[in-house]
């Protein structure tokens, strides 16, 4: 298996995209007669898939949506849908996790054994320790919390340490430096702070950036592309409820293909500018 960053570059470039499609889905607020019904959220989300794959760089499923429905066999059926259609887009589970030891092992063993995802999204809480037993597996990329998107994310992540350089800040120099150890690190830097956005990008120049917040959450395109990518530096713009629920009828399918074009080429048109 090719590396998740080569991977990433690859449908970026093939693609002509930095768009990032998350998967969430809400039983509640799925179309006509699957409304409520949680044993169609693989046929909803591969629907979505099917309408999207060819405008993406990545899809991201988020772990919570699936296993509070009991749906984890729909994951792994979605993941391997994604794989027949869309073999060469990557796939990143969303999944937060932070422990270490031997716990981190069996997350490490569920995110790229059970799922075969291409990455995970992991919180570097608890220090290096926590992050290095994903890093025995081969080529699958670590997307580390970095400044996130929602509000209370400055209660600790904006927070001063010893020497002036705020906890993000050190989060983002680590990932740049001593724990990047073969270039499988990336951060999640929420679209809503677009001059925190600027700040990681020159502290870690080429490592990738994982951006949540466009869409529903308010985040502005435009001023993420400008803030995050570099030629050597990717973006992954993520959008979720804008995409998913794009209508609440029979064409929502269609609809999502519709906003998740619209803002590819919103954020491609930026990169160019």
């Amino acid at each position: 298996m090719t590396s998740f960053i080569d991977r990433l570059a690859d449908a970026t470039a093939r693609q002509a995209s930095m768009l990032c499609v998350g998967l969430d889905p809400e039983p509640a607020r799925f179309p006509g007669a699957w409304k409520g019904d949680a044993t169609r959220i693989h046929d909803f989300c591969a629907a979505i898939v099917d309408a999207t794959h060819d405008l993406v760089c990545a899809f991201k499923p988020q772990i919570a949506y699936f296993a509070a429905h009991r749906a984890e066999d729909q994951l792994e059926r979605l993941v391997a849908h994604i794989r027949r259609v869309a073999p060469g887009v990557p796939v990143i589970l969303d999944a937060k996790r932070g422990d270490i030891g031997s716990t981190a092992e069996q997350y490490a063993r569920e995110a790229f054994e059970r799922y075969d995802a291409d990455a995970v999204t992991l919180s570097p809480y608890m220090g290096f320790d926590s992050i290095e037993p994903y890093l025995r597996w081969d080529g699958r990329g670590l997307i580390l919390l970095c400044r996130t998107s929602n509000p209370g994310g400055s209660d600790l992540q904006n927070q001063l340490l010893d020497g002036g350089e705020r906890l993000y800040e050190r989060v983002a120099r680590l990932a740049a430096g001593p724990w990047n150890r073969d270039r499988r690190l990336g951060l999640v830097v929420g679209a809503t702070f677009p001059e925190e956005i600027a700040r990681v990008r020159a502290i870690a120049p080429t490592v990738p950036l994982l951006i949540p917040g466009v869409g529903a959450q308010g985040g502005d395109a435009a001023a993420t592309v400008r803030a995050g990518w570099r030629p050597d530096g990717p973006i992954i713009v993520n959008s979720s409820r804008a995409v998913l629920y794009a209508s609440a009828g029979e064409d929502f399918a269609a609809a999502a293909r519709r906003v998740a074009e619209a803002t590819r080429e919103l954020l491609q048109r930026e990169r160019g500018s």
